[in-house]
Formats: structure tokens, C-alpha cells, sequence
């Protein structure tokens, strides 16, 4: 157990979509935090001002919310620790890297972007890896540092990195890592606009905001030093570091959109439920002590450890997710089911059927993803004919012979039939296959292939005869036979 109250933060950046590696970070952090009765920070990092989205942030709070990772702190609730935005607190970045040029951890650089573009495209030009800035300012006398401030020269702050040696850190899941020091550039800290970089107020608002797990992807490994070196300048407690397994594809390249869908709205726009994405994602690099797979949001956070995150990448598997869902559809009642599957129903019939509830029974065992929905039911809004070779059928034993005789004998019986209701359409279809000596499937299969004008149906003959009712259904069957009469 962590000495201090445990405080974690998610930080995005508003620059688009929530990805769903985003996704599962501010999972994690929330599930650190309320598995030890802790707080979960919401900051926003918006130093970045060139990338910024319209309507990222509010995506990024409606996300929050639609998953139920409900914060204790933010921009939009406060806290102790408020302002919660970086662009509001940019007169906090200057003093504390001031402090760091004067104790001699940092230093002014005066070079300008022609200076830096030249490096870099010489760099191309001998044909090996950038390694970043030459550090020409680096050891500039109070004389030369002077003479620039003096002409107004302007200039950004870089952290100055030890030339030699290693630095190390322990991170809770890939242990310890070493990176030697020549790696490291001596990186910006403060923009020539006073705007901090990333890497800088991201150390000061953790220390501001007494953060105590730092949880992020596997990509930033390399980069930790970096912080952990800002921190032993300042003299502060370092957090405890969580690097996340990276979330890729079946190639295993890092998860993009040439796999498919990667963002959550995608994602629920394709009909996955967020409890269902939620339950998933917490899988995706965190195994339980058992083989369970169904999780509450609740039940994660009892269950939750560090120590059972993974250090491999995780795979993500669109069938799986599925399947995941498809679970969660199916512990619903059938009203609760409804009520999510009413946009579908009515992208095909524009309002809600008459018999909506019986078709919410039909769907509800057979859905694993709501966006199928249309495709499953389009032929109840429009009737289209089969395709003959359907009317011919091993296991029913039916034939396109066998269906010319059982289908005016159908329109027939149903046409009579003063009741329209599953027992009396049932009966009048069984009575018939006995009076004609026929199987039952031998009646049953004409009879849902000519209605429905294919092969796969969410339920058989009898709802689908009851969702289009008697005389839509009797229609059908009599253009279906006056076309199959000239074959």
C-alpha cells in the first residue's frame, strides 16, 4: 500500500477523438485511485495551442461521463489544486524554470529556427538519425548571455542533461530501467512564447497536485528519466511510475485506423456498447487472479492491481469486443434492450413498429453489435424476392416443387384466419403440413424464405408472419407464388 493518499490523473491533450488507448490510461488511473480510496484528477493539457480541436475537450468530459469515470477534481468541478487547465496556469511555468538556470540544471538557448532547421537537414544529409540539439548554447559565459538578453534576443530554456553516466528508475510493471545519459537531449523546458513544453508542466503540475502514480503508455519509458532528472532539481518526492503495455493490431503494429475503428465514439457509433468497451479495455493489459471476464465498473475497482498488469502488448481483438457485447445485450431486460436498439429500429422504419417489443425479443439472443440491426430487419420495411435456388433446403426436405404446392395452400389458411397471434398462425401452419403429408419444415422454410426474400432471419416463420401482419404477410406470399408460378 502507497504511504501517501493515492492521487492519479488523466491529462489529454485536446487534439481530437478519446483513442481507446486514452481510454484505458484514464481507466487505469481511475481504477488505482478507488481501488485505495483515492482521488481521480482530471487536467487538461492544453499548452499545445497550434493542435488544439474545437469540441475536444467537451468529448473528452462526455466520454468521462458516458464510461463512468466519474472524477473528483477538474476543470469543470475544481478542487484544491485548481486551476485544472495548463493554459490557465502559464504564469507558474517561468519562476520554476528560472530556478532551475540559476542552480545550473538548466539554460537559456538564444538559437533560432534557422539555426535548428540547418542541424537538422545536415543531419539528413549525412544520412544518419537526427540526435537532437547540439547544445551550442550550453556553456555560453554571463558575458555572451548578457549581450543577447541585452539585444533582445529571444530564446528558449533547455534542461540541462548530465553528459555521462546512467539514471535509472523502477517502474511498478517493467521494473527497473536504466537509459544511459548521452541519449538524453537536452530538451526545451520553456518555449520562446513563455509556454512550457509538455514534458515541463507536466512535472510541475504533478508536484503542484501532489500526484503520486504517474500511469501512461510504454512509449514514455525512455522519456522518464527526463522527468525523474527534473525532479532530483528541484529536490522533490518522485511519483510512483505505471507504464501501460502498448495496445496493437493482429500484425502487431501500435493500434491505428487502417485496423478499424479506434476511437470510442467510433465505437459506439458502431454499436458497442460503453460498459461492454469499459469491461474490455480493463482486460487489455490487466489479467485477474481468475479466469473471470465480466466485470462492473464497481467489481473492477475491488479487483483491481498494479501487479497484475501486463508487460506485453495487447491485441486488439474486434471479435472479442463482440462478444463482450453481445454479453451485455444479453443480460438486459427486453424493455432495456429496446430502449438502446431504437435509433436502429428506427433508421429502418423511421418511428418504432407497431410489434417492437416482440422484435427486441427476436434480436436480443442473436446482436452482438446494435449497428447490424438495420441489415438484420430491412426486409420488414421492403420486400424483395429470393433467390430460387433458397426454396431448396436438404434439412427441411423442402424443394421449389414442394414450394408451388405449400404456398396457395399458406395464403389460403392464413387469409382466413380471423385471429392474428402466434398460437392460431402456429397451428394453422402444422395443420397444414399434416393435411398435406408434408414435414413441418417443409412448410415453415418456403413459407420465411418467401417473406422475408432471405436465407438468415433473426426468428423464424411464425414472428416474422406475426411483425408484418396478416395482410402484408399474405401479400407477400401471393406476389411470391405469382412469380415462382412462371419458373
Amino acid at each position: 500500500m502507497y504511504s501517501k493518499s493515492v492521487r492519479t490523473r488523466f491529462a489529454p491533450s485536446p487534439t481530437g477523438y478519446m483513442h481507446v488507448g486514452n481510454l484505458r490510461t484514464a481507466l487505469y488511473e481511475y481504477l488505482i485511485a478507488k481501488s485505495s480510496n483515492g482521488a481521480f484528477i482530471i487536467r487538461i493539457e492544453d499548452t499545445d495551442q497550434q493542435r488544439q480541436v474545437e469540441g475536444a475537450v467537451e468529448l473528452i468530459f462526455s466520454t468521462l461521463r458516458k464510461v463512468g469515470l466519474h472524477h473528483d477534481e477538474g476543470p469543470d468541478i475544481g478542487g484544491l489544486y485548481g486551476p485544472y487547465v495548463q493554459s490557465q496556469r502559464l504564469d507558474l511555468y517561468p519562476g520554476f524554470a528560472r530556478r532551475l538556470v540559476d542552480s545550473g540544471h538548466a539554460y537559456r538557448c538564444f538559437c533560432d529556427k534557422d539555426r535548428l532547421d540547418q542541424l537538422h537537414q545536415e543531419a539528413e544529409s549525412e544520412n544518419y538519425a537526427a540526435s537532437g540539439y547540439d547544445r551550442h548554447c550550453r556553456d555560453l559565459s554571463s558575458g555572451e548571455i548578457d549581450e543577447q538578453l541585452a539585444s533582445g534576443k529571444s530564446y528558449v530554456i533547455r534542461q540541462k542533461m548530465p553528459l555521462d553516466g546512467t539514471t535509472s528508475f523502477t517502474d511498478a510493471v517493467f521494473g527497473k530501467i536504466t537509459v544511459d545519459n548521452s541519449e538524453l537531449e537536452d530538451q526545451v523546458l520553456l518555449k520562446s512564447d513563455g509556454f512550457p513544453t509538455y514534458n515541463f508542466a507536466n512535472v510541475i503540475d504533478d508536484h503542484a497536485m501532489n500526484i503520486t502514480h504517474v500511469v501512461r503508455g510504454s512509449e514514455y519509458l525512455s522519456s522518464t528519466p527526463k522527468y525523474n532528472l527534473l525532479y532530483d532539481a528541484f529536490g522533490w518526492e518522485k511519483p510512483e511510475y505505471v507504464h501501460l503495455p502498448l495496445i496493437v493490431g493482429e500484425d502487431g503494429r501500435k493500434l491505428s485506423k487502417r485496423h478499424g475503428a479506434v476511437s470510442f465514439s467510433d465505437l459506439v457509433e458502431q454499436g458497442f456498447l460503453p460498459e461492454a468497451i469499459i469491461n474490455y479495455l480493463a482486460l487489455l493489459g490487466w489479467c485477474p487472479k481468475d479466469n473471470r471476464e465480466l466485470y462492473t465498473l464497481e467489481q473492477l475497482c475491488d479487483a483491481f492491481s498494479v501487479d497484475r498488469i501486463s508487460k506485453s502488448p495487447s491485441v486488439f481483438d474486434y471479435q472479442k469486443l463482440e462478444w463482450f457485447n453481445g454479453e451485455y445485450i444479453r443480460s438486459m431486460t427486453t424493455d432495456e434492450f429496446l430502449s438502446i436498439c431504437e435509433p436502429w429500429l428506427q433508421q429502418v422504419f423511421g418511428t418504432l413498429p407497431p410489434a417492437a417489443s416482440l422484435l427486441a425479443e427476436m434480436l436480443q439472443p442473436r446482436v452482438t453489435r446494435l449497428s447490424n440491426i438495420p441489415g438484420m430487419i430491412s426486409f420488414l420495411a421492403a420486400h424483395q424476392q429470393a433467390d430460387i435456388e433458397l426454396y431448396t433446403n436438404k434439412k427441411s426436405k423442402s424443394t421449389l416443387d414442394s414450394t408451388k404446392k405449400v404456398l396457395p395452400a399458406v395464403i389460403e389458411k392464413l387469409s382466413t384466419l380471423t385471429q392474428w397471434d402466434r398460437d392460431r398462425i402456429h397451428e394453422a401452419l402444422i395443420s397444414l403440413a399434416k393435411d398435406m403429408e408434408m414435414k413441418n419444415g417443409q412448410v415453415m422454410w418456403p413459407v420465411r424464405i418467401a417473406v422475408s426474400g432471405q436465407s438468415v432471419t433473426p426468428g423464424g416463420a411464425i414472428e416474422i408472419l406475426l411483425l408484418l401482419g396478416q395482410d402484408e404477410s399474405v401479400s407477400r406470399l401471393r406476389k411470391v407464388y405469382d412469380f415462382l408460378s412462371d419458373r
